[in-house]
């Protein structure tokens, strides 16, 4: 599993395709939540899985699906 201690708040979050996706604003358990302020997230929080990462790098982290995957599967927070 994901070492979460390597996702850092605002963190570039992209696709498998380099797109992007959201930024992190935190980890909360099990999931990445993506910040709200962000033109990415259509200014909402979303949740996605630590599974999805692949990767995190000095300022991104890298997700195994592609951007419009990880849109379509995104957990909206309520």
């Amino acid at each position: 599993m994901m070492d979460a201690s390597l996702i850092r708040e605002h963190l570039e979050v992209v696709g498998s395709d380099g797109k992007h996706v959201g930024r992190v604003d935190h980890v909360v358990g099990t999931e990445i939540e993506l910040a709200k302020l962000d033109l990415g997230s259509g200014l909402k929080h979303h949740m996605i899985p630590l599974s999805w990462v692949e990767y995190v790098d000095e300022e991104v982290v890298h997700l195994s699906l592609t951007q419009e995957d990880a849109k379509a599967r995104w957990r909206e927070k309520h």
